[in-house]
């Protein structure tokens, strides 16, 4: 007795390639998704380190104009040269938008600076506020007043990049309240 199985022969039916071409397919969409994240987070590094460098030649900046006040005699302020008075119409300290609009180019003192990748020299104003009169704390001069000079430094520095520009105050009162 022969027995015979009949062989079926199914033809193919192209479900193997169209399960391929899909997988294909959702690698090449992760892939993509990939590379513009890592290409998003290299811009926020990029943009992170700018920011940092600004801000650190900013506060060199702020550091050479409260080493300008420690100078022996200074000059009148007289609103120029980035030295302003109590009398300067336009100031409104604590004003950001002032500061924005303030006349950095014509009217600041320039600060030299070690950072070679700035698109800018970082620069600064000294503000004189008015003296205020404080009563002195020894006993023998119960009654006496001193005058106390204080002085507004405002520097401004721009990283790599005009983009990333950081400004920053310090309030600078001078030894022996001169």
């Amino acid at each position: 007795m022969n027995v015979y199985y009949k062989k079926h022969h199914f033809g193919q039916r192209g479900a193997t390639l169209i399960v391929a071409l899909i997988l294909l397919l959702i690698l090449t969409v992760i892939g993509v998704a990939g590379m513009q994240d890592t290409t998003l987070q290299e811009k926020m590094v990029g943009n992170m380190r700018d920011r940092n460098l600004a801000f650190q030649a900013s506060e060199s900046a702020l550091l050479g104009g409260e080493k300008y006040l420690q100078s022996a005699v200074l000059p009148v302020f007289a609103n120029s040269g980035g030295l302003i008075n109590e009398t300067y119409t336009n100031l409104q300290p604590g004003n950001p938008a002032f500061w924005d609009s303030y006349p950095w180019s014509t009217n600041a003192r320039t600060y030299a600076t070690q950072f070679s990748e700035l698109s800018a020299a970082p620069l600064y104003v000294i503000e004189e506020i008015k003296t205020m009169v404080a009563p002195v704390g020894e006993s023998m001069k119960f009654g006496a007043l001193k005058e106390i000079k204080s002085y507004r430094v405002t520097a401004r520095a721009q990283g790599g990049t005009t983009d990333a520009v950081v400004i920053l105050q310090s309030t600078y009162r001078r030894q022996g309240g001169i």
